[in-house]
């Protein structure tokens, strides 16, 4: 019998993806406001619960109370979970789920994980996600290990242990959530470990691999240093990754030197200088005070945060590889080529049209957004701008203004975080139902641009 006999419409792809998040950051919000999840016994309010929730699975770090102070060790744990459930992507995770049963994956979930994972083939993909699973793994225990040399020194061997798990698997998620509000204050994040050298590298080294994209991480141990026999892909995620933390770090030296960094020794302004072009690509931690920052580096941290990380990893933002694409695009015609040509290889119209449509619509969303929240309560432009760059880009920065928004302005924040998570396209064709093109087109008419 006909889907169109019975009546019966199946969900794609894209709308099974949006509602899986939807479920997990809907458990977590319930996990969350029971009493067991709170430090003082007390049930946590829906939408606090809610919003934290949120940020979890869609791993951006923007928090209306301080993840320590106000969350137990059970709390913790479950938002901890929901970072890395989010992070992977719930797909990936049922891979881990099948594994355990040792039952086969059927195609349309493979359908189902290729489209999570943001992969172009869906051949090899139960493979990757395995791949992606025990890499994940190593490179986490990695971090732990290695930020325990400074945790354990700090809080003893039991908390030292476990805030060195959580932050490395915060890090490797670009989550942006820390345990310091105890240590070093409230929404202090990691300033006070500014001038720590261990503690710089190992997260921006997690932050870095984990926003690289998991395709890359196979280009690279299977090619090692070859780039001539890297992806395309690759090719653009690693040297537009390159050069957005190179460019990022000089111009946060230029713009801060006279005012955060001042009076800075050399190694402090390197530091701060490598991990503000780091964090702002969608990690969420900070070492120096965010609200503070001048307004020409407000305006960078909010074009990173756009950006983002690479296409399939655990990042967010527009994209890397989007970006790549359509400066490749202006290029080529501005300077009459026929094609977009870059490391000889041509660029395919689909990878032009959806990168446009990625830019267009997470655009339009901010605008949309930050009309809204500044209509709703009266905030500087600024801080509105940034907060709401930071949600859609799942970054988790703010300039201090999270806990003044109102209830209205959560939720805008609330759904900028999950678009940015599925992805802005996805958000949108969640909503529409694709229909066939019949193959007939309207007449053309030349219109002015310009």
């Amino acid at each position: 019998m006909s889907r169109a006999m019975t009546g019966k419409k199946r969900m794609t792809r894209i709308q099974t993806i949006a509602l899986g998040y939807f479920l997990v950051l809907l458990l977590g919000t319930v996990l969350l406001m029971m009493p067991f999840s709170s430090r003082t016994g007390a049930a946590t309010d829906f939408l606090t619960a809610l919003f934290t929730a949120t940020s979890a699975t869609c791993v951006t770090g923007l928090v209306v109370v301080d993840t320590f102070t106000h969350w137990s060790t059970v709390g913790q744990m479950v938002i901890l979970m929901m970072i890395q459930i989010g992070g992977l992507g719930f797909m990936t995770m049922g891979v881990l789920f099948f594994m355990f049963l040792k039952r086969k994956i059927s195609l349309s979930t493979r359908g189902l994980l290729q489209e999570s994972m943001n992969t172009s083939q869906v051949g090899g993909i139960v493979k990757l996600a395995k791949n992606v699973l025990i890499g994940t793994a190593i490179i986490e225990a990695a971090g732990a290990v290695l930020l325990s040399f400074r945790f354990i020194p700090d809080f003893g061997l039991g908390k030292g242990l476990y805030y060195s798990v959580f932050h490395s698997i915060s890090a490797f998620c670009n989550a942006g959530f820390d345990l310091m509000g105890g240590y070093s204050g409230e929404y202090s994040s990691l300033t006070s470990y500014k001038s720590d050298i261990l503690v710089n590298l190992v997260i921006g080294a997690l932050i870095i691999v984990g926003g690289i994209g998991f395709s890359v991480w196979t280009d690279v141990r299977i090619h090692k240093g070859n780039w001539k026999k890297y992806t395309l892909h690759s090719k653009l995620a690693i040297s537009c990754s390159v050069c957005l933390l190179t460019g990022g770090m000089v111009l946060f030296y230029l713009f801060e030197k006279d005012n955060l960094m001042a009076g800075m020794g050399v190694k402090d302004t390197i530091l701060t200088s490598f991990f503000s072009s780091v964090t702002a690509r969608t990690a969420g931690y900070n070492t120096i005070d965010t609200g503070a920052l001048s307004s020409s580096s407000k305006l960078l941290t909010m074009l990173l945060m756009f950006i983002g990380g690479s296409p399939g990893s655990t990042a967010g933002g527009v994209k890397t590889v989007t970006l790549m694409v359509l400066l490749v695009y202006v290029w080529s015609n501005l300077r009459g080529e026929r094609g977009c040509n870059i490391y000889n290889r041509r660029l395919e119209e689909d990878s032009i049209r959806k990168a446009s449509i990625v830019l267009i619509i997470s655009l339009i969303m901010a605008a949309a957004a930050a009309l809204t929240i500044s209509y709703l309560q009266p905030l500087p432009m600024e801080d509105i701008l940034f907060e709401v760059f930071s949600a859609i880009g799942t970054v988790g920065m703010s300039t201090g203004v999270t806990r003044e928004l109102t209830v209205g302005s959560r939720i805008v924040i609330i759904l900028l975080m999950y678009c940015g998570r599925i992805g802005s396209m996805s958000f949108a064709l969640s909503f529409m139902e694709r229909k066939k093109v019949a193959p007939v087109q309207q007449p053309f008419e030349k219109v002015m641009i310009g």
